[in-house]
């Protein structure tokens, strides 16, 4: 079995992602995930380039205990004409006092002529002194080949002049990178087979996901002969992203057959991607591949049918190996199947003889056809199948509500919400005032139903999305209202449409108190 190794830069490259900003706790936290699940080496940051990434190796010296990864710094050669004794980021590197260093240089001419404004003889020499001073310390050096791929593209002669220049500097691994992320899969395979061929020092590979192909990009240099894979966790990066960390390695390792991280470690990589996504403030992508939300989740009723026979018929892995879970979406696609395996998932069995699961099909499917969606809103979908299946408790109706909205010359906009409730035999009529309708509206269903149900008190609204279904209707549109709410041990998602957007609102908050009471009568 080949071992991959895997070297995780979300700490650097990561971090350079448009919204990112990690603080020197949060790359802490994140050092300390990466290792937990194994990960080879973690780039920390870029020492001397700003005061953060110098705390961090500072703090990683006193505190960081890595059981597995090692931790690398960053850096470049040193400038064109400078000693590598005194230069600064030479010095910057061995001052981390990490054991793992990596640095970059040129291997495009453009950039060797263009941007550094040096010759390439030159440039050949700071790739190898840099290495050699480093070595002589007592590091471990990878060298990045920046721009590989575009320079073997232009100039493959001197493009291969700098990897042997990294390689007499005595650089334990070449990494070739496809910076600028535009080089395409086959091109990918067959430059990394071909400097195979010629470099004997380990191959690596680094690409960035421009033509969104990074993922697909690295397993094939790693096919083509590279033993080291770079990039960050959930593709966090520049521009378009690094490739990601979280897709390719359960490909090396369940498609491939390749040693990259245990089977234990892959069950804890979905919430590691969700850790990861927290702390880097990003909202995850519910699409992506083996860890997202809906990696697993199945709409259509036909593929819902075929699931529950052999998982095996629309799922091309089984979704706890990366510790993603399998989900059953119900929507106007759905079938009676779907419905069935839905309801059993709420406790609510469902016997295929009788015609109740066609009945919560024919409701579903009238209901999205009017803008209801419960995909996210399967406290509204509970209900809604209770209801169906005739055992629903209703705790309280609404007789009438009436909601005002007053600008005043003084004191700013007033909201006040006038509301009939029925609950039991005994009729509530409250007034309340709130920041906007919605609120006080909130507040009078709220000051209506306690005395009835004081476990209200611990439920409150945590939050709150509009959706027009149709922009062409400019404000006469129908609007879809979620809304979430939670207590002191669950969540939960309602929904409600009407082109009046106060009587989403009703419906939403409606189902949302009556999922609450549902769960404290269980």
């Amino acid at each position: 079995m080949k071992k991959v190794c895997i070297y995780d830069t979300t700490l650097r490259d990561g971090s350079q992602s448009e919204g990112i900003s990690f603080s020197v706790k949060d790359k802490i936290r994140i050092a300390q995930k990466l290792d937990e699940l194994g990960v080879d080496f973690i780039e920390g940051g870029w020492p001397g380039s700003n005061p953060k990434d110098n705390e961090f190796f500072a703090e990683a010296a006193k505190n960081l205990k890595l059981k597995k990864a090692k931790l690398v710094a960053f850096g470049s050669t040193r400038r064109a004409g400078a000693p590598t004794a005194t230069d600064v980021v030479i010095k910057g590197l061995l001052k981390a006092k990490t054991k793992y260093l990596t640095i970059f240089g040129k291997s495009w001419d453009l950039h060797v002529k263009q941007i550094l404004k040096t010759t390439l003889k030159e440039n050949l020499k700071m790739i190898e002194d840099s290495i050699r001073y480093l070595k002589k310390k007592g590091r471990h050096v990878f060298f990045d080949a920046e721009h590989f791929f575009d320079g073997y593209k232009d100039n493959a002669e001197y493009a291969l002049e700098t990897l042997k220049a990294a390689a007499s500097g005595g650089a334990e691994a070449i990494i070739l990178c496809d910076t600028n992320g535009g080089a395409i899969t086959s091109r990918i395979f067959e430059v990394v087979e071909e400097v195979s061929e010629i470099i004997k020092v380990p191959l690596g590979i680094h690409v960035h996901n421009d033509a969104d192909m990074a993922v697909a990009n690295s397993v094939a240099a790693v096919q083509a002969g590279c033993s080291q894979v770079q990039g960050t966790f959930n593709g966090y990066g520049e521009r378009c992203g690094n490739a990601n960390l979280v897709s390719i390695m359960p490909t090396l390792k369940f498609k491939l057959g390749m040693d990259c991280l245990s089977e234990f470690a892959f069950k804890e990589l979905t919430e590691a991607s969700m850790y990861i996504s927290e702390i880097s403030n990003v909202r995850r992508q519910d699409s992506q591949a083996y860890v997202g939300k809906s990696a697993f989740a199945h709409k259509a009723g036909v593929h819902v049918n075929a699931i529950l026979k052999n998982s095996k018929s629309y799922e091309h892995i089984d979704p706890s190996k990366v510790g993603n879970e399998r989900r059953m979406l119900i929507s106007e696609l759905s079938g009676r199947s779907s419905i069935i395996d839905k309801a059993g998932e709420f406790g609510l069995k469902i016997d295929k003889g009788t015609d109740k699961a066609k009945k919560i099909l024919s409701y579903v499917q009238d209901l999205e056809k009017e803008g209801y969606q419960f995909e996210l809103a399967e406290a509204s979908l509970l209900l809604l199948m209770r209801k169906a299946a005739s055992v629903f408790k209703r705790h309280f109706e609404m007789v009438d509500f009436r909601v005002i909205v007053e600008k005043r010359e003084e004191g700013g906009i007033v909201s006040e919400a006038t509301l009939k409730l029925k609950i039991g035999k005994e009729f509530r009529h409250t007034v309340s005032l709130g920041d906007g309708p919605v609120h006080a509206l909130d507040q009078a269903l709220r000051k209506s139903l306690i005395e009835f149900y004081p476990s209200l008190k611990e439920m409150h609204l945590s939050d709150f999305r509009v959706r027009v279904l149709d922009e062409k209707s400019g404000t006469a549109a129908k609007v879809r209202v979620l809304i979430q709410s939670q207590d002191k041990t669950d969540s939960w998602w309602t929904v409600g449409v009407s082109e009046n957007i106060i009587e989403a609102c009703w419906a939403a908050l409606r189902d949302s108190i009556e999922y609450k009471f549902m769960k404290d009568d269980a």
